[in-house]
């Protein structure tokens, strides 16, 4: 199976051992578009394994994380979430829904800070995120405040007629 010796290499290459439950839980980050949380992977998850908790799932995705095998996004935005896509990248992320959408590095002009970090500041990666509302949020706020204006003008019109 190719997958399988691939995951068993990638666990040797990291120092890590290479179980059954480690094996899917990045199977499955692997296969899930975007950015999922660890909550999201659990519910994959444990449609193959019933049994595992979801403080394994933790455990294992921060064992990925150390060991450099995922990254994590959202550093500050409230909530775990990690993903694999190892080419350098930036983020677009929606304050209202919590979506984390890829940004590729070339779409952006280069970021220049290393002259400004403190001296001996080793830099890991660079990563650049751009905070906002997107379509879908920005479209049912619109919808709904049209929606809720209606109303209160319909109840001002029955109060002024009654």
């Amino acid at each position: 199976m190719q997958s399988e010796t691939h995951f068993r290499e990638l666990c040797h290459q990291h120092q890590l051992a290479a179980t059954h439950q480690r094996q899917l839980i990045y199977e499955t980050v692997m296969a899930m578009p975007g950015h999922p949380s660890p909550e999201a992977i659990y519910d994959k998850v444990r449609k193959r394994i019933p049994s595992i908790s979801l403080a394994t799932v933790y455990k294992n995705i921060h064992t990925f994380l150390d060991s450099g095998m995922l990254r994590e996004v959202s550093l500050h935005h409230g909530s775990l979430r990690v993903e694999a896509n190892e080419e350098a990248h930036h983020h677009v992320v929606c304050v209202k829904c919590k979506s984390i959408m890829d940004l590729e590095e070339s779409s952006m002009e280069s970021v220049l800070v290393r002259d400004k970090l403190p001296q001996g500041f080793q830099v890991k990666r660079i990563a650049v995120d751009v905070i906002g509302v997107c379509l879908a949020c920005s479209s049912s706020a619109r919808q709904s405040g049209t929606h809720s204006t209606r109303i209160r003008k319909q109840r001002v019109r029955k109060t002024v007629h009654s």
